[in-house]
């Protein structure tokens, strides 16, 4: 069994836990950190589990709403703290005694009965990886920050049964909006944030009968809102938007299983 449980998602944080039930017992990978430890701890609580359960951490890129806790969290708990070259020299190099495990594109990681594929993204970071989740046949596709979908993008995503997807912004509103000319222009460009008509394509190229649970994400509380969100990937995949979630910027999702 794989399940998943965004633990908030957006500007003010990101964090993910994913959960591979297997012969080995319970694999439990943390995707992004992006919050202070206390909240980090507070949210875990909620969730049903507490920090010692997690056996892996992966930061998909050094924005602090990504990256936030991960050295802390990884020495306080002694967890392996997955990360490319780039996103590790971006954040300064520090010192991770001996827990810095490194992810490349295209190099599939084991981590007990997870499996997980990193690839890159257009993103303006320096090295950002975003990641495909499997477990057995079961396959989460993670894809938070980036400006847009490149083919290779795409076929990582093929096939899979869960999709967490960036809809940062409605264009119309972040057109609208007080955000200077420069930001409005980075978060819209091509290694900016994907608008919720980008999002939606995404969904439309990849949908196929097992997609099962699509969560929007990474939602802009200023340029965005969960119903037009959740309305233009419901559109675009021929689906009852009921069936779709947004995640919340703080209490994220439920958990969601495969």
């Amino acid at each position: 069994m794989l399940r998943f449980k965004s633990l908030g998602s957006g500007s003010s944080g990101n964090a993910t836990v994913v959960e591979a039930h297997g012969k080995n017992g319970v694999t439990r990978l943390l995707v992004d950190c992006g919050l202070r430890l206390k909240q980090l701890d507070e949210r875990l609580a909620l969730a049903g589990l507490s920090a010692e359960l997690i056996d892996a951490l992966f930061v998909t890129h050094e924005h602090g709403d990504h990256i936030g806790c991960a050295r802390q969290f990884a020495l306080r708990e002694r967890k392996p703290v997955w990360m490319s070259h780039g996103t590790y020299a971006a954040i300064g190099a520090p010192d991770l005694d001996g827990l810095l495990m490194r992810a490349i594109h295209g190099a599939s990681i084991q981590i007990q009965d997870l499996q997980v594929a990193p690839f890159a993204v257009p993103h303006d970071a320096q090295e950002p990886l975003q990641l495909v989740c499997s477990h057995g046949p079961k396959r989460l596709g993670i894809l938070t920050d980036l400006g847009h979908a490149t083919p290779q993008v795409l076929e990582q995503l093929a096939g899979c049964h869960a999709l967490i997807l960036e809809c940062n912004h409605d264009t119309d509103l972040l057109a609208s909006s007080g955000y200077p000319g420069f930001l409005k222009k980075r978060v819209g460009g091509e290694f900016g944030h994907l608008s919720n008509q980008q999002a939606a394509q995404i969904a439309k190229t990849i949908c196929h009968a097992g997609l099962t649970h699509v969560v929007a994400a990474h939602l802009s509380e200023r340029n965005n809102r969960p119903e037009l969100a959740t309305q233009a990937l419901a559109v675009a995949m021929d689906r009852d938007v009921s069936g779709i979630i947004a995640a919340h910027p703080v209490s994220g999702t439920g958990w969601l299983q495969l």
